[in-house]
């Protein structure tokens, strides 16, 4: 397709000129707008102004500019339809072989702190609807929605000798569309009062890193600094964990370091949870989060100022426990509402992303499966349901090492999960912790026996996995042969 015919708006002028020039240069006609008007005449390159294409002015303070059948007539109608061809000579409207648009910068008005009303005149309306029409009929025209294309149109239109091909338009439809989608998004969750805050930093200080979302809705913040990036996974780490683990008879209390639990314990008091969940890895809790399902009172919040944290979450403080914990200016503390999160977690992956439903399946004791001669005694079940939250919550491969509703050890982010387990046997045995009748809990199954007999010489006498494995009877008999007991549940929680 020859382009004879180009419509230029754009906000951002930064980058424009050589592929405009380019364009004046093989005789197109351009049509322009405003300041992108001016400032394409300022350049030398001649301009056709919109209001004299359409014989309509730019209305109620220029938010009328594009939107004129005229506009969309001679983007939208069919090259090859005679009606459409008809229509078009009787109505006079000229064609629009190429649109160029860089929309309204909403989301950086958003994160400048702006307001309310000056987010609203940030919306684009004839941008978008240009994007829309002209990515709609992308057999017939080429859009360009945004200026990282600029160069790459301009290697294609120069390689075609002044045209485009219609596999090429398509692909700038696609990312239209997609510019079109991510836009319409952000302004959704603005609406949806999901306010876009930009952050100190990303997990490193030289990422740029924002939170779109209301973190109001989960948490008071009574004091210390702005959350960070990582905060905000730990944080989200914490609230999972503890929502999976907790119980109406105990207090549970976890303390977590880059997204994996290193203490973890339940306790007929919060102070005796903490104090629990701090032993399994006091060294690792230095900067750590520290999260309770109860409140905070001022003995567990004087033995908690002790130490040195990030953060500080429960559903309640005491009012003596805020004024201990509130002595650090820099230490966040954060009153948590307790809400479920549901929603579905979406990552970045290639040039796209995946969207997976959130894991909310936490196994019950009437689902257990004995694999095993020896059957786990009620208190080895509920030791065994706890690791298995707990697992659950850990990056894989993981292994969970628990005994007495406490977390002893865990083997985190292993290639293996060999290795995995001896990390959590290494680590217990570094805090002194006697294994001796301990559970083991796995994220997903055992292809070999390796791991039960590794557990076994190490003091572990029950285990739960997913199972699954073609080869469980070789699990199954170590155990057997060792006086173990084992449980399936049927679902592996892999965490990556």
């Amino acid at each position: 397709m020859q382009i004879k015919s180009a419509l230029i708006s754009v906000f951002n002028k930064e980058g424009i000129d050589s592929l405009a020039q380019e364009l004046a240069k093989n005789q197109v006609k351009i049509y322009s707008t405003g300041g992108t008007q001016k400032y394409l005449e300022n350049l030398g390159i001649p301009v056709e102004a919109v209001e004299d294409y359409t014989n309509y002015p730019a209305v109620f303070g220029g938010r009328v500019k594009t939107l004129h059948p005229a506009i969309f007539g001679g983007i939208l109608y069919r090259r090859e339809n005679e009606q459409d061809l008809k229509e078009l000579e009787e109505h006079g409207i000229p064609s629009i072989d190429l649109v160029i648009v860089d929309l309204y910068p909403f989301e950086a008005t958003l994160a400048s702190g702006a307001g309310h009303q000056e987010i609203i005149e940030k919306i684009d309306i004839g941008g978008i609807s240009l994007i829309r029409a002209t990515a709609k009929n992308y057999k017939d025209t080429a859009i360009i929605s945004s200026k990282v294309q600029y160069e790459e149109f301009e290697r294609h239109y120069k390689s075609e000798g002044g045209s485009t091909t219609e596999e090429f338009r398509k692909s700038l439809a696609a990312a239209a569309f997609e510019t079109s989608m991510s836009y319409d998004r952000a302004i959704g969750n603005y609406f949806k009062g999901n306010d876009v805050k930009v952050l100190r930093y990303g997990e490193n200080p030289h990422q740029e890193a924002s939170f779109i979302g209301n973190i109001d809705e989960l948490f008071e913040q009574l004091g210390g600094k702005e959350l960070s990036y990582n905060n905000l996974l730990d944080v989200d780490a914490a609230v999972n964990l503890i929502m999976d683990i907790r119980r109406s008879d105990q207090a549970s209390f976890a303390v977590l370091k880059h997204n994996n639990a290193c203490g973890c314990a339940q306790r007929d008091t919060v102070l005796e949870a903490f104090e629990a969940s701090l032993a399994a890895d006091p060294v690792s809790a230095f900067g750590g989060i520290f999260i309770s399902d109860r409140k905070i009172d001022k003995e567990t919040a004087e033995e908690i100022n002790k130490i040195f944290y990030e953060i500080c979450i429960a559903p309640e403080f005491d009012p003596e426990a805020l004024e201990i914990l509130s002595s650090s200016k820099k230490r966040i503390l954060l009153k948590w509402n307790m809400v479920e999160l549901t929603q579905d977690i979406e990552r970045t992956v290639l040039n796209g992303k995946l969207v997976q439903a959130r894991d909310m399946k936490n196994v019950k004791a009437s689902e257990l499966e004995v694999q095993t001669k020896k059957k786990p005694t009620d208190a080895q079940i509920e030791d065994l349901l706890f690791a298995d939250k707990l697992v659950k919550n850990t990056k894989s491969n993981a292994i969970i090492l628990v005994k007495d509703g406490q977390l002893l050890a865990s083997g985190t982010g292993q290639t293996s999960r060999v290795d995995a387990l001896r990390q959590a046997i290494t680590k217990a045995k570094a805090f002194n912790f006697d294994l001796k009748d301990c559970v083991m809990a796995s994220d997903a199954f055992f292809p070999f026996p390796d791991c039960v007999e590794i557990g076994a010489e190490a003091g572990v006498a029950a285990i739960i996995q997913p199972g699954g494995s073609i080869k469980d009877n070789l699990s199954i008999d170590a155990c057997d042969e060792r006086g173990l007991t084992m449980v399936f549940t049927g679902t592996r929680h892999f965490k990556h």
